[in-house]
């Protein structure tokens, strides 16, 4: 059984982006810059939001965090992104969900410059990632098709079983891991809450990616001898006897199901850090892309 370690592949991939940053500056060219929009003070989002300008600074992006209370207004928040669409000096930015109750998620992301969306989350580059075009992939099914790649894992006429619908990772993975191109060509089955005999679909799957946030969900007796399993979750569960007062469990009952998988990711250490490595690596694409806009232009 093979363990497969996001946290070892995103060190890697960052230090593959430091690289890149470091003859960016040798050829006299400006490092990338990530700006992140942050609302109201869930601490999951802050924490979350830290981890990304941390890791901006350790590949030598430029990194700028914009904090704004959670009774901004809808407009006011528009406006903002409005100012970093127009902020040459930005290259990417990401608004942090989920966004207070007032704020319609949808009109904000729409409001996205779709060049400088790095989380992926635009219509426009989530149609252009649909049809197999050069785009922004959201970062967390980016990093899913990457651990695939960086293990060797044959996924080629194999079936796929993805639970969850989210935009964010369920459909855009069962689109992406169908696609004609190597580490893909899978046959999928994209299950969610309607969907009836989930446990006869999971004990047929090769692969199982599962990101529903429901801890150790996905038991043992779903799944079969040698399948490989992506666990996406990652939930705070109480725990008294943790130091912080809880643990992190993902979708899987990662010491059942790990008997019978032949690879798996943990949680956390898995999925989690190859969501911003790949965050960087849509950033540093980004950067490129203006190079070449400006270039055209001139």
């Amino acid at each position: 059984m093979v363990i497969i370690d996001g946290k070892k592949i995103s060190a890697l991939i960052k230090e593959e982006i430091k690289k890149e940053v470091e003859d960016r500056k040798a050829k006299g060219l400006q490092p990338p810059h990530l700006a992140a929009v942050l609302v109201g003070t869930d601490g999951a989002s802050q924490t979350y939001v830290n981890s990304k300008v941390l890791a901006c600074e350790k590949v030598g992006f430029t990194s700028t965090l914009v904090k704004e209370k959670d009774s901004i207004s809808e407009a006011q928040l528009i406006q903002i992104i409005d100012q970093l669409n127009n902020d040459s000096s930005v290259d990417g930015y990401i608004v942090q969900l989920p966004l207070p109750k007032h704020i319609d998620e949808q009109k904000i992301l729409m409001a996205v410059d779709p060049n400088k969306d790095v989380d992926g989350f635009h219509p426009f580059n989530f149609g252009k990632m649909a049809l197999e075009m050069p785009t922004f992939i959201p970062a967390t099914p980016f990093g899913i098709m990457e651990l695939l790649k960086r293990y060797d894992i044959e996924v080629a006429s194999k079936h796929c079983v993805v639970i969850g619908r989210s935009h964010i990772v369920g459909r855009p993975i069962s689109i992406l891991i169908s696609q004609k191109k190597k580490y893909a060509n899978a046959t999928v089955t994209l299950a969610h809450s309607r969907t009836i005999n989930l446990d006869h679909l999971t004990r047929s799957a090769d692969i199982i990616i599962t990101a529903l946030g429901r801890p150790e969900f996905l038991k043992a007796d779903m799944v079969k001898e040698g399948s490989v399993v992506i666990d996406v979750g990652i939930t705070r569960v109480s725990d008294s006897n943790a130091k912080r007062g809880y643990v992190l469990k993902g979708d899987v009952d990662f010491e059942g199901v790990s008997k019978k998988a032949k690879a798996i990711t943990p949680v956390p250490g898995g999925v989690g850090p190859m969501t911003i490595a790949m965050l960087l690596k849509n950033t540093l694409l980004a950067s490129e892309r203006k190079v070449v806009r400006l270039d055209a232009v001139s």
